[in-house]
């Protein structure tokens, strides 16, 4: 079976929605922010919400599901994909572009002495120093280089760089949330079995403890890729296939592997489905897989991706 997307040729957005449990019992550990814990926030009738997985924190765990962390590689069906790696000065892997913060943007790639990666930026974007920024320009440079960047969104805040006003919103952005959200409190001790009086601030001593954790009557995983802005890139109808089925990739593999958010969160999946265009679903993850190596080497062939794909930089302290 091939992949057939036809049916998003002339939608503006492409809208899933995955309905989520806990695998055992019924609480679960939302993400928490400084200053701030839980995000709990009334929706517009009233109901209690509960964001438990930001558009940031998806953002890279849908892109942890692409990287195999021990062969240090692309998984199978992704190999071949543009990466910048890396290295120290004995040349051992330190990080990548995937996995970096800022991804492309990562100042282990622009901001060391190895300038390989920061000096073929400026000659290709040289010219927009003043006037519009040509994004389908900076889309080129981005698939050639950092595939996954094009897709994550970039901003190269760098002067350098047409005065730091290189930014490409994210094409596939998604968020968890939760209904009805409600606490289910408990709590616990650290036990110190040889000086349980001991002084706290180092260490030792019993230590009681209170947690929040959280049940719902609905968690809902939400994913949007916006197609218009992917056509509006102009990258080819090649390029276009291939990113759209990476993307379904990313989700596929997420909610079928991807689902264990902490180690009080671990969830599974009940139900997906596809909100927005009607008449689309889904490609399983065996199909995309299978499909994938086939979309990469025919952009590879089209001399889009950087020969080899991986662009190695050497950080130097």
């Amino acid at each position: 079976m091939t992949l057939d997307f036809s049916d998003l040729a002339t939608a503006p957005r492409l809208l899933l929605e995955a309905d989520l449990e806990p695998i055992q019992g019924t609480r679960f550990q939302p993400t928490g922010f400084p200053d701030l814990g839980a995000a709990r926030y009334d929706g517009p009738d009233g109901r209690s919400m509960l964001l438990v997985e930001s558009a940031q924190s998806m953002a890279n765990r849908l892109e942890a599901v692409c990287w195999d962390t021990v062969a240090d590689d692309w998984r199978p069906p992704l190999k071949g994909l543009p990466v910048i790696r890396v290295v120290d000065e004995e040349g051992k892997p330190l990080t990548n572009s995937l996995l970096e913060a800022h991804r492309i943007n990562s100042p282990y790639i622009l901001e060391g002495k190895d300038r390989t990666v920061l000096d073929t930026l400026k000659s290709e974007l040289a010219d927009m120093a003043e006037g519009a920024v040509d994004l389908r320009r900076l889309a080129r440079v981005l698939l050639r280089l950092d595939t996954n960047a094009l897709v994550h969104g970039v901003f190269l805040a760098k002067k350098e760089l047409a005065g730091g006003r290189l930014r490409l919103p994210r094409i596939l952005s998604a968020f968890i949330e939760a209904e009805d959200a409600r606490v289910a409190q408990s709590g616990g001790v650290k036990n110190d079995h040889v000086n349980p009086s001991g002084e706290t601030a180092r260490g030792f001593g019993n230590v009681p403890f209170s947690r929040d954790e959280y049940t719902a009557s609905r968690i809902t995983a939400y994913f949007n890729i916006d197609l218009a802005q992917l056509r509006g890139l102009g990258l080819g109808a090649g390029a276009e296939a291939m990113l759209l089925a990476l993307m379904c990739y990313k989700i596929r593999a997420f909610l079928e592997e991807g689902l264990r958010l902490r180690t009080a969160c671990d969830l599974g999946l009940r139900e997906l489905r596809v909100t927005r265009p009607s008449g689309f679903t889904l490609p399983e993850q065996d199909i995309l897989a299978n499909e994938l190596p086939r979309l990469i080497r025919e952009v590879a062939d089209q001399g889009l991706f950087a020969d080899p794909p991986a662009t190695e930089v050497t950080w130097r302290k």
